[in-house]
């Protein structure tokens, strides 16, 4: 595991973090565009389609210039994997929403939206048996009540539980699935990731789209559309991918729920929105949330299994393997490799090699 002066969360904090700052951006930069006439599940369709295409001119680009990419391939294990993270995150998660957004108020499913956080830690914890200690819990909990908060409007209430509400709780949960699957594939190549998901949802978006009547927007907005989908939905994605190698998924997803936050900031800019108490409390909880994830430290004596797979590497505490004549020279480097088993101590997080059982 990567320390920077003993800060155990680095370098996976600082990528959740980013990963969600440039998705919290995409909300604000997205109701811009939607202001613009497009219809929602058409720019659904741009973003995703602009996270994918614009991933692809990266993934193959790297390819026809020479340059060779550290990152492993998703490997033939993989793509059974894949197919589900698509299948959840970028069709079913979309579609609930949208049938959810068809009979629920704004403000009420902007509040529910944030039940994304929450899905995510409890399945890591309940199903994936992903360790989740006290301080952890509070700062997720910290950071979900600012999400709250700020999402949060006078009178709006949270609708009942009709149907609407229950499609959204449904999208959230399809996205809480996602995550969590992602993290089994997330030492694969994390552009490939998100590209191959991007390219699947926006082409299955955007056959609804136009078969609902919606008419494409003028040059200009499909080029803002699709490079508001590569920076929010595609990179971040990937900042997203490459934390769950470090964090696992609670934190990670933890991490991530500061979304709102980030977006309510960027949204006082664009729209010229007042300071509330709302957003001034939301930033101390979110406060007290980060630093709590930021000096939790976990460590007990832990057995590592014998596994086999491929991801970039160094030759750390954890890599110490022989290399054959054909593995690559110098570090980082990738190559399929092998851990023996290993007993020892020492803080770490359920990154790549510590998903062990407590």
């Amino acid at each position: 595991m990567v320390q920077l002066k003993g800060f155990l969360a680095w370098p996976g904090a600082p990528l959740a973090v980013a990963s969600a700052a440039l998705f919290g951006a995409s909300t604000p930069l997205a109701k811009t565009l939607l202001g613009e006439g497009v219809s929602p599940w058409l720019l659904a369709a741009l973003l995703y389609l602009g996270s994918g295409l614009g991933l692809a001119s990266l993934h193959y680009g790297r390819k026809v210039v020479g340059a060779p990419s550290q990152e492993a391939p998703l490997a033939r294990a993989d793509w059974g994997w894949m197919a589900l993270v698509v299948l959840a995150g970028g069709v079913a998660g979309p579609v609930l929403l949208m049938l959810g957004l068809a009979t629920t108020s704004a403000a009420s499913a902007a509040l529910l939206l944030n039940l994304e956080g929450l899905a995510t830690m409890a399945i890591a914890w309940m199903v994936f048996r992903e360790n989740v200690d006290r301080r952890l819990l509070l700062g997720a909990a910290a950071i979900l009540a600012g999400a709250l908060l700020l999402s949060w409007q006078e009178g709006a209430g949270l609708g009942g539980f009709g149907a609407g509400s229950v499609f959204i709780a449904a999208a959230c949960l399809a996205w809480g699935v996602d995550n969590n699957l992602t993290r089994r594939i997330s030492a694969s190549d994390p552009v490939q990731i998100a590209m191959v998901k991007g390219l699947v949802a926006g082409a299955v978006n955007l056959a609804v789209a136009l078969s609902a009547g919606a008419r494409p927007p003028d040059a200009g907005l499909l080029a803002a559309a699709g490079l508001v989908g590569f920076l929010g939905y595609g990179v971040s994605l990937v900042l997203f991918v490459l934390a769950l190698r470090f964090l696992g998924t609670a934190r990670t997803g933890a991490y991530f729920s500061a979304a709102p936050f980030i977006g309510a900031l960027l949204a006082l800019l664009l729209f010229a929105e007042p300071v509330t108490w709302r957003l001034a409390a939301a930033a101390v909880l979110m406060g007290v949330g980060l630093y709590l994830h930021l000096v939790e430290r976990h460590e007990h004596g832990h057995e590592h299994s014998p596994l086999e797979h491929e991801h970039p590497h160094r030759h750390d505490a954890h890599h110490q393997h022989a290399h054959g004549p054909g593995d690559p020279s110098g570090e980082p480097h990738t190559h399929s490799h092998r851990h023996a088993r290993l007993r020892h101590a020492h803080p770490h997080y359920p990154d790549l090699h510590h998903r062990h059982d407590h």
